[in-house]
């Protein structure tokens, strides 16, 4: 073994080289890192695409793969692609297909897909499952490859050729965004609309000193995919202004009355790249780790009909936009996105701001452009040529016909005709190869329509390249035809921040920020209508409920109770049962905005299972005043006050077979109890004079009531109000709503008071053919009267004698009671 003055060592025929370590691993490493840099990682300014995005689209373009034929096996597109121009993996070539295929991922995907291409949730299926061809916009992505558009360079092996960069009729960067991660850099870019964007290029073309704010009344912000709500605009020019910023983005979330008795939040679109899994997996975990309160359940009803719905239900007494914000801060329902918007510019990355990539592009389809009407006008200028010297021909075809058939041979033919016709070689080739069929006048007058069109087109192209206005204009109206073909509108509402509720009382325990999460329990009043709506009218220091200057739908109050909204109270059905409940729940309105209307069925609020059951009244489970009833038969019943069952809903009489509660009221011995049945008649007598009994006690007999009628009305009243009698007559054999019948309203003082269990007084005298009250209602004037479908009805004026007949109704009345 010898070793030379080089430093290097032989060996048996063998060479070694001493290098230099660090000088090795320093330029390996930067040719490692130009490799992922320029190959992998990042995307191309001017089309949008990272390499392996780009050699897709070639590929599907040039295996015929359009959007008006039929898919193919995604694994057949990832083998082409592999082999001819990619050798870094089917793995990375499918992943980077399936990016492409995904609506939620894109704001104008380029593949379209058929099959699982995965969700937000769950990876795509396999190759070999699925299949894919080009989507429309890719079509716009890659026409005019075929018209040396761009440069061409060699595949991997030098076998083939592949598109340095794509024609891209759509400004993809910034419409797509794109993501990646190379050595010592990243690029992270949000998607946008494509109106606006094209509106944007369409200004900076026709005003090259165009400012960032000009080009930001085009573009405001990014424009997701998911939608969602992006908050405060601060980091987005930043961004727009130097290529880093970050905005925030929220879930697009309602409020909505999910049951009568159940509020929820209903999420329809969630941030950029979040799936709902993720948001229930955060709403359990913080939930169980008690930083997260009100939270009843979360469901995903999400469905390929109705697109995304998670559903979270809110625990009564709990404030919906309190909870919200507070799952704003611990979950992703509110998410950060940090734009960082580098791309290759001429082979090297730069950080580039919003005008600096609309330049970019604009500079790449100006480009474009004008090559593809160099390439144009060159093709119709060698037409021209070879139509000339067929129009040659044909005019003197008979001596051309003769030089060809006195010519030795081919070579001796061309010659010949290119010296007498005075041709150019590749006209007298044409001509040799000229058909015969294409010798009649027909043709003759066929070429010299083509050569009058083909000088027009030529002069056409020559003043558009003459002209780089003409050039931008024709760059204006392409992109004008993308965006109209393409176009979408915007889906991303753009706001300023606004303050957190959540944040706004800072705490440092659960039990802290309780006040801010729940529902105040303040004082409100409970009011409910004759057709079974109930309300909740919030009621501030001094506040008083403003009556409506014009009555509205099922505006007649059956019930009115004074309490608060936290508190427990009590609503008494037909059927003799109390059921508990909270108002909290209940739709809430302003004090100078009631509408009876707008409140909930309180059937469905208590979730009443027999169809049968009805609510009379509500009443106060803390009051001292006992609870008065009526029923069907006559008998009236005082419960004592307290003592109530602790249980959610309990009996308060016990009814005899065939009797149900008709009336109920909360009172104390000072007032009266009335009574009206079907025959009119009405009984009033003083509320001292029944004794309170427990709940299980059945009552005493309140008013006498004949074999053939029932007692219709039962209510208390205080004497000291201007109090009123409403009554309807009716004819039993006619058929129920089809006559409106005969209405009278008379002062409560004409009807003389009696002793319990009498039989009263006369109300309403009948006429011939009615024999039965419909209606009949007692309290403080005026009374309401409602339709069956909640509307006003008119009734007649009050002061008629109280065995009066009454004057005909306009219309069918289906309840009466007392005004707001």
């Amino acid at each position: 073994m010898t070793t030379n003055s080089s430093g290097t060592t032989a060996s048996g025929g063998e060479r070694i080289d001493e290098i230099d370590v660090s000088a090795e691993m320093q330029g390996s490493f930067l040719e490692y890192a130009y490799s992922v840099i320029y190959a992998r990682a990042l995307p191309d300014a001017r089309d949008g695409l990272k390499p392996v995005q780009r050699r897709i689209l070639f590929q599907m373009s040039e295996m015929g793969l359009r959007p008006d034929r039929g898919h193919v096996k995604s694994a057949r597109i990832t083998g082409e692609v592999m082999g001819k121009l990619h050798p870094h993996g089917d793995g990375a070539i499918y992943d980077a297909l399936v990016r492409m295929a995904q609506d939620f991922t894109l704001r104008v995907p380029l593949v379209d897909g058929h099959g699982n291409f995965g969700s937000l949730d769950d990876g795509p299926a396999a190759a070999r499952y699925t299949e894919a061809r080009m989507a429309w916009p890719a079509t716009a992505m890659t026409d005019g490859l075929d018209e040396d558009v761009v440069d061409f360079v060699p595949n991997y092996d030098n076998q083939l050729t592949q598109p340095d960069v794509l024609p891209a009729a759509i400004p993809n960067l910034l419409v797509n965004g794109g993501s990646g991660i190379a050595v010592g850099m990243a690029t992270n870019m949000a998607p946008h609309n494509l109106i606006e964007v094209v509106g944007a290029a369409k200004h900076l073309l026709e005003n090259p000193g165009a400012s960032l704010e000009e080009l930001m009344e085009y573009v405001p912000g990014p424009d997701l995919p998911s939608g969602g709500t992006i908050i405060g605009l601060a980091g987005i020019r930043d961004a727009y202004a130097s290529g880093r910023g970050a905005f925030k983005t929220r879930a697009r979330v309602t409020t909505e009355q999910l049951t009568a008795r159940k509020t929820g939040l209903v999420v329809t679109e969630l941030p950029y790249l979040v799936g709902p899994e993720k948001v229930i997996e955060k709403i359990k975990d913080g939930v169980q780790a008690k930083k997260i309160s009100g939270i009843a359940d979360v469901a995903d009803l999400t469905d390929r009909k109705n697109g995304l719905r998670l559903v979270i239900g809110i625990k009564t007494g709990f404030s919906p936009d309190a909870v919200l914000e507070q799952l704003y801060k611990l979950t992703p329902l509110e998410d950060s996105f940090s734009i960082n918007n580098v791309a290759l510019v001429d082979g090297r990355p730069q950080t580039l701001g919003l005008r600096e990539l609309l330049r970019v592009f604009l500079d790449h389809r100006l480009s474009v452009i004008t090559r593809r009407s160099q390439y144009r006008l060159d093709r119709k200028r060698e037409r021209l040529h070879l139509v000339d010297g067929l129009l040659i021909a044909i005019l003197d075809i008979d001596e051309v016909i003769q030089v060809i058939r006195t010519s030795d041979d081919g070579e001796t033919a061309r010659t010949r005709l290119q010296d007498v016709f005075d041709l150019s070689e590749r006209q007298a080739e044409y001509i040799l190869e000229l058909r015969l069929r294409r010798l009649t006048r027909f043709s003759r007058l066929e070429l010299e329509r083509e050569q009058s069109q083909l000088r027009a087109e030529i002069a056409e192209l020559e003043t558009l390249l003459g002209d780089p206005a003409l050039v931008r204009r024709v760059v204006a109206d392409e992109l004008e035809e993308v965006a109209e073909r393409f176009g979408t509108p915007r889906r991303t509402l753009l706001t300023e921040a606004r303050p957190s509720i959540a944040t706004a009382s800072s705490s440092r325990s659960s039990r802290a920020s309780a006040p801010v999460l729940e529902i105040a329990d303040a004082a409100c009043r409970v009011l409910l209508s004759t057709t079974g709506r109930a309300i909740r009218v919030d009621l501030g220091d001094d506040a008083e409920i403003v009556p409506p200057r014009r009555r509205s739908r099922h505006d007649a109050i059956l019930a009115a109770l004074d309490t608060t909204s936290r508190s427990e109270i009590g609503a008494v059905t037909n059927l003799g049962r109390l059921i508990r409940f909270s108002p909290v729940d209940l739709p809430s309105v302003p004090t100078n905005s009631v509408q009876l209307g707008a409140g909930v069925k309180i059937g469905d609020y208590l979730a009443l299972a027999n169809k049968k059951e009805r609510v009379l009244g509500l009443v106060s489970l803390e009051a001292d005043a006992p609870i008065a009833l009526g029923t069907r038969q006559g008998v009236v019943k005082r419960v004592t006050p307290g003592g109530y069952p602790n249980r959610p809903d309990f009996e308060v009489i016990a009814l005899k077979p065939g009797d149900e509660v008709v009336g109920v009221a909360q009172t104390d011995d000072a007032a009266e109890l009335v009574f009206v049945t079907t025959d009119a008649q009405l009984l009033h007598f003083a509320a001292a004079a029944v004794r309170p009994q427990g709940v299980a006690a059945g009552g005493m007999a309140g008013i006498n009531v004949s074999a053939k009628a029932r007692v219709l009305f039962f209510g208390a009243v205080d004497p000291a109000d201007d109090l009123v009698v409403a009554t309807v007559s009716s004819a039993s054999e006619t058929l129920l709503g089809a006559d409106p019948g005969r209405g009278k309203v008379s002062a409560f003082s004409e009807f003389p008071g009696k002793g319990r269990a009498t039989g009263g007084v006369r109300a309403h005298a009948f006429l011939r053919g009615e024999d039965s009250l419909a209606l009949a209602w007692v309290g403080a004037a005026p009374p309401v009267a409602v339709g069956p479908d909640g509307s006003i009805r008119a009734l007649p004026e009050s002061g008629a004698r109280r065995d009066a007949s009454g004057t005909p109704l306009d219309g069918v009345v289906g309840s009466i009671g007392r005004s707001l």
